[in-house]
């Protein structure tokens, strides 16, 4: 038992291992990386080599799927050109773990010591990062020394021989068993990496060893589709599309695993250098055979995934045009839409909130959709704006970029809050056969209205930059928590005086009156930004008459 608690213990020490080396990397790299992958995109080629290249340094063709997967979701990526990313960064792995299987056991010690020293001493800097990547490696190197060790007494047990040699002639359980484990590790690097060496140790047969690498490659295709629930059409038909590749490479390979086996002991080849290399040529004959098959595998999966007709005009950015960002006030005035685009949805998502305050449940997924793509476009206005050079910006545009900036965060965060809301309506109230009292809600409809219009009012002043509705925001900022206030004590109220039906909704309803409260406040900040500036223009004006 305990030797099998050391080999559980040192396959978990090297699933951390590529978890520190993935998470060290994209801190310090992330943007380049995401960079290379955006701009490999015109050739195939290119786009090969950077899914390769990206793989090796963050070692996982889950996180790279993760990066391309937001990049498709947010239409800066075609299906097609994703595709073959993913297709390199499969190649990428199996070459991460043919360097891994080199003897590097004097390597191991060094970079745990320089990871530390540098981790600890520069935390927060870039250097302190690559330290950390660094530390990961040095613990996989090292658990890939422990699982030998580890491994070594159990291959000596006949009674584990004998259940492994029970599997020689099952490859369907093989690939289901390296599917499992590449899945729970969520890395199909850490599932060849021990399949190598326990067939180095002689515990798994050649054969059965060959069948867990090609499970691990699907099983990292199920994980990536798995993980892909609840996002767009287009990320899902990218995931379903390196998944399709993985299992055509299967079905291809699997029946002539056992010749190929037959064929590669006549040269007397050490276990794991079979193992690594298969995974190395399996990938690489694999991913280039597939290469000419995107552009159908993109027009298969985008039959087989259909967008929703109701939100397909809305799940993609419509104004940000790249081509804007070499004139930064047009650039800005692009964003500006595109946030308001963003109002446009969040008062959408307080409609659909309404629908469902007033029991009509099938607005909750309308409400659910709304919220993926207050999230895409948020995420698309930050990028957008990250990319125009700010020493180009004047003072005024700097100050304008800040306040996009700021409205859409705003924005962006009052659409969770109303997802949030709109679930707690769904299952707390409603599911439960509970109702507010008439008082209760009639308070919660005027504070809706209340909101809408405040939204309307802010969206107005964002655009204009107008003194007198920012005030006019301002004041209606003010008179909507008065009132928050006081429908908060007319609920204590009811509850005092034994309403029952107050009482069931209490927690829900004070919750929504706080809720609302905040909504209100996330709105109205952009009254704040033209104020500011009214009065920084009325200072400056004072200076220059006192001067006078």
């Amino acid at each position: 038992m305990l030797t099998l608690l050391h080999l559980l213990s040192s396959v978990a020490l090297l699933v951390w291992g590529t978890h520190i080396v993935r998470t060290g990397v994209m801190r310090v790299f992330g943007s380049d990386l995401r960079r290379i992958l955006s701009a490999s995109i015109q050739k195939k080629w290119r786009a090969f080599i950077a899914g390769m290249g990206v793989t090796a340094l963050v070692q996982s063709s889950n996180a790279t799927a993760l990066l391309v997967i937001s990049f498709v979701s947010q239409g800066l990526i075609g299906l097609a050109p994703a595709l073959v990313i993913l297709l390199g960064a499969d190649v990428g792995t199996a070459l991460m773990a043919r360097v891994l299987t080199f003897d590097l056991s004097w390597l191991s010690p060094l970079l745990v010591l320089f990871g530390v020293i540098t981790f600890l001493s520069q935390k927060k800097t870039r250097i302190g990062q690559v330290g950390r990547a660094g530390i990961g490696l040095g613990l996989i190197l090292l658990a890939l020394q422990l699982i030998v060790i580890s491994a070594e007494p159990i291959t000596q047990a006949s009674a584990v021989r004998e259940v492994f040699s029970s599997l020689a002639g099952d490859a369907i359980l093989a690939l289901l068993i390296g599917a499992l484990f590449a899945m729970v590790s969520y890395s199909s690097l850490a599932a060849v990496l021990l399949t190598a060496t326990l067939a180095a140790t002689g515990l798994v047969p050649l054969n059965i060893a060959l069948c867990i690498v090609i499970g691990s490659n699907l099983g990292s295709g199920f994980l990536a589709l798995f993980s892909s629930r609840g996002l767009g059409a287009t990320s899902r038909r990218l995931v379903l599309g390196s998944l399709l590749f993985k299992i055509i490479g299967c079905v291809l390979v699997v029946p002539w695993i056992a010749a190929l086996t037959q064929g590669l002991r006549q040269y007397s080849l050490p276990a794991e250098e079979v193992v690594i290399y298969f995974h190395v040529m399996y990938n690489l004959v694999r991913c280039i055979l597939m290469l000419p098959l995107v552009n159908p595998m993109a027009r298969l999966t985008t039959r087989m995934i259909a967008q929703d007709p109701a939100l397909a005009a809305q799940l993609t950015p419509r104004y940000l045009d790249s081509a804007a960002l070499d004139t930064p006030s047009l650039a800005l005035a692009n964003a500006v839409r595109e946030t308001l685009r963003l109002g446009d949805v969040v008062e959408q998502m307080l409609v659909g909130f309404n629908e469902v305050l007033q029991g009509h449940q099938q607005h909750r997924r309308e409400v659910a959709h709304l919220k993926d793509e207050t999230d895409m476009l948020y995420g698309a206005i930050k990028l957008y704006l990250a990319r125009l050079p700010q020493e180009s910006l004047s003072t005024v545009d700097s100050r304008r970029w800040a306040e996009i900036i700021d409205t859409a965060v705003n924005l962006e965060q009052a659409g969770e809050i109303i997802d949030r809301m709109t679930s707690e309506v769904s299952s707390q109230s409603l599911g439960v056969r509970k109702s507010f009292s008439l008082k209760g809600m009639e308070e919660l409809n005027t504070l809706y209205l209340r909101l809408v219009k405040n939204l309307d009012l802010a969206m107005s002043v964002f655009l204009s930059g107008d003194i007198d509705n920012a005030r006019r925001l301002r004041r209606a900022k003010h008179r909507f928590r008065l009132l928050n206030q006081r429908y908060s004590l007319g609920h204590v109220e009811r509850l005092h005086h034994k309403n029952l039906q107050s009482i069931e909704t209490s927690s829900l309803h004070m919750g929504l009156l706080a809720d609302m409260r905040r909504l209100n406040s996330l709105f109205c900040a952009v009254a704040y930004y033209v104020l500011e500036v009214q009065d920084e223009e009325s200072h400056v004006d004072g200076e220059v008459g006192i001067t006078h």
